[in-house]
């Protein structure tokens, strides 16, 4: 089952001006293709007959709203749009026309995967994805992929996974097998596109009426590279500062403190979210995007003042390195008592993860700014900071670890919480006192 539209018609989902690049030229092969198939060259024809398109792709370029892209757009009623050689003789062109002329790339896919017929010849191709795709993202262009019914085998695992962001059609069957070689107990379920959302590989599922607004707003985000970094939100909360550490403890963990959301949204004009690591993991409290402030484009990752869990550290990291790539700063906000630290989250690798973030930041060259706006918890919440550009908000604090576990490490009773909390000096003003951070930022 598909989801019924030609190339044509998903094109025209998400411009009015699409322009067909020319076809590259290739030499008349052997009848029936590299291997001989018997019957290929008249299935070939008759695909073209169904469908008016010569291969299993059509590309071009258009505005989507209003951004120029090469747009990409898969045929699957020409032999399920399979991938073969003169498949990627046109992918291989129109990345390469991409980067000559500095445009994002948009595969619209729908592919059962490589073609038979071509056996390794067609299998092989998919290394020539892989290296334009490769290609272009070291040239700093977006790729933006949106996957429809059905995405499966190499095209899922190269134009589609392969992307910086990916969105879905509802009900898109996608996954690397295809419905005819799972095993015969495979669930269904797990191989949609709402199932790749809740495992961290899809960013969102967007219905087909939505998918211009969503992916031009991505496009305009993702082409919109500035030098200059991210301002420092103002405070939403206190303008006091605490007057003891316990104090700076206790306002931070206060239930009715400004959160993640209040300060994205009266930060960012709009925003558009990632939607997992790519490894199998979501976790609602790292919040990591795109938005617009003041006219800017700027990437943000910010913890939701929870435990953080592996899958939100990798697709902080995720983020940095993709916006470094592209150029555009980061804001970064800081809100977590530390990292979860529960036998599932060391199972999940935790410890690589907070490492994974730890690297993308140490190696941005785009400007990173953060602001502690709540709990900032031992090395699970340094690592999502700037080294040299992190403020803080009067209803905050950043320690070592948690007041609790520290005196629990100093072998203290757990009533000398409150004293060991004044004593390593966490309060945002003993923060700039001892140059860990720039500065305390007020409501003004």
């Amino acid at each position: 089952m598909t989801d019924g539209r030609t190339a044509r018609a998903t094109l025209a989902l998400v411009t009015d001006d699409f322009t067909e690049l020319p076809h590259p030229a290739r030499e008349s092969g052997p009848v029936d293709g590299p291997l001989g198939w018997p019957g290929y060259d008249a299935s070939r024809a008759r695909a073209t007959a169904r469908t008016g398109e010569s291969e299993s792709v059509v590309c071009g370029t258009a505005h989507v709203e209003g951004t120029r892209a090469v747009l990409i757009a898969f045929e699957f009623d020409f032999l399920g749009g399979s991938l073969g050689e003169r498949t990627g003789d046109r992918l291989a062109a129109a990345y390469t026309y991409a980067r000559e002329h500095r445009l994002p790339v948009v595969p619209l896919v729908a592919t059962g995967g490589s073609r038979m017929q071509e056996g390794m010849f067609a299998l092989t191709q998919l290394q020539r994805v892989a290296r334009q795709s490769a290609l272009t993202r070291a040239a700093g262009l977006a790729q933006v992929a949106v996957v429809r019914d059905p995405t499966t085998g190499g095209g899922w695992a190269t134009l589609g996974a392969g992307a910086d962001v990916i969105l879905a059609l509802p009900g898109a069957q996608v996954g690397f097998a295809g419905s005819r070689v799972r095993p015969p107990d495979a669930d269904p379920a797990a191989y949609t596109a709402e199932a790749q959302l809740a495992a961290g590989a899809v960013d969102a599922v967007v219905a087909p009426e939505d998918l211009r607004g969503v992916l031009g707003r991505w496009l305009r985000l993702l082409t919109a590279p500035s030098a200059e970094p991210a301002p420092v939100p103002r405070a939403l909360g206190s303008a006091d500062l605490p007057a003891t550490g316990w104090e700076a403890v206790r306002r931070a963990r206060a239930a009715r403190r400004p959160r993640a959301e209040s300060y994205l949204d009266g930060y960012l004009t709009h925003r558009v979210a990632l939607g997992g690591d790519r490894c199998g993991g979501r976790d609602a409290g790292m919040l990591c995007g795109f938005g617009e402030h003041a006219g800017r484009a700027v990437a943000y990752a910010a913890q939701a003042g929870t435990a953080t869990r592996p899958a939100g550290y990798r697709t902080a990291a995720r983020l940095v390195r993709l916006a470094d790539r592209l150029g555009i700063p980061v804001l970064t906000l800081v809100d977590t008592p530390g990292a979860a630290n529960d036998a599932e989250a060391e199972a999940q690798g935790v410890g690589a993860a907070i490492a994974e973030l730890f690297g993308a930041v140490a190696d941005a060259r785009t400007p990173v700014t953060t602001l502690v706006i709540g709990e900032g918890g031992s090395g699970g919440a340094l690592a999502l900071a700037s080294p040299g550009n992190t403020w803080a908000v009067p209803d905050s604090y950043f320690s070592v670890i948690a007041p609790e576990p520290a005196a629990a490490i100093l072998k203290r009773p757990p009533q000398d919480a409150e004293a060991t909390a004044n004593q390593l000096r966490i309060r945002p003003q003993d923060l700039v006192e001892l140059g860990v951070i720039r500065g305390v930022v007020g409501p003004d």
